[in-house]
């Protein structure tokens, strides 16, 4: 298992934690990246605990298109290969912030980010995937039930800059995510990568913290599952058997449930693509 490599995203804490130390004690190389310095430096010390394989930690905002560019350059530089790539890295947000590229930070960190990392990851992913056997190499994207709260997405308004209320902005991110697993399945079904999507529940962890007062009272109103819970099935969906006979699912807890009906319809998910890249092109600009 030495030469397999895993990318993790949200390491620093939380779920992303857990799966980043459990595929470092199965022997994996893995790139675990985070934002926050200090809980990313914390995170690099537990994986590296564990640790039966190679560990590189990487701080990166995703929010920033140019933060996601450059984390993906440096991985793309350490390593020819990548194995199982799995975009956990997200929140809630409490009100609009508009980044410096003059994106709403919370669709930026949700969905652009992620977009724009997987894109330049690519190559690795079809690298790996030249060689490997068939099923293994895979995207999994961690989403929310959120996903389906929502009729479909605000396509006059994707980042909520007219009307930003913060609960339809998570949820326009997360049923981005399962979109976004959707294309990329039909885009990588003859090259043998399987794609995925999760929603994980309700887990204890510092995920809400940002959030306003209201949202956090009322999802701690519901049944919580630990982060290491949470991150066991995220680790069974990236590397068991029974999730790579398949491509395009959305999992909860090890089993495929319908999605959002709007991340079924190929012209919405072709459309959200697009707007995708045009939105990324305009950070850029």
């Amino acid at each position: 298992m030495t030469h397999r490599v895993a990318v993790v995203t949200g390491a620093s804490s939380g779920i992303g934690k857990e799966t980043a130390k459990a595929l470092a004690a199965q022997g994996w190389h893995v790139f675990a990246l985070g934002r926050d310095p200090s809980r990313t430096a914390a995170a690099e010390a537990e994986i590296r605990a564990v640790a039966t394989g190679k560990v590189d930690m990487i701080r990166a905002d995703l929010s920033l298109i140019a933060e996601a560019e450059r984390a993906a350059d440096e991985i793309a530089a350490l390593t020819p290969r990548i194995d199982i790539l799995v975009n956990n890295a997200g929140g809630m947000a409490s009100r609009k912030v508009m980044t410096s590229e003059g994106l709403e930070q919370n669709f930026a960190g949700n969905h652009l980010g992620p977009f724009v990392l997987t894109n330049r990851l690519l190559p690795l992913l079809r690298a790996a995937a030249a060689d490997a056997p068939a099923g293994s190499v895979r995207i999994i994207n961690t989403s929310s039930d959120g996903s389906e709260m929502i009729p479909g997405l605000h396509w006059d308004d994707l980042q909520l800059l007219d009307d930003f209320i913060a609960g339809r902005a998570y949820c326009q991110g997360k049923l981005a995510n399962v979109m976004h697993m959707r294309a990329l399945s039909q885009r990588l079904a003859e090259g043998g990568i399987v794609v995925h999507a999760q929603h994980p529940g309700t887990v204890d962890s510092n995920f809400i913290t940002h959030t306003d007062a209201a949202t956090q009272a009322h999802i701690r109103t519901r049944e919580a599952i630990s982060s290491q819970a949470a991150g066991d099935a995220l680790v069974w969906l990236a590397i068991a058997d029974q999730p790579g006979q398949s491509s395009g699912n959305y999992y909860h807890q090890r089993k495929v449930m319908p999605p959002n009906p709007a991340a079924l319809d190929d012209e919405q998910v072709e459309r959200l693509w697009r707007e995708s890249e045009r939105l990324v092109a305009s950070a850029r600009a």
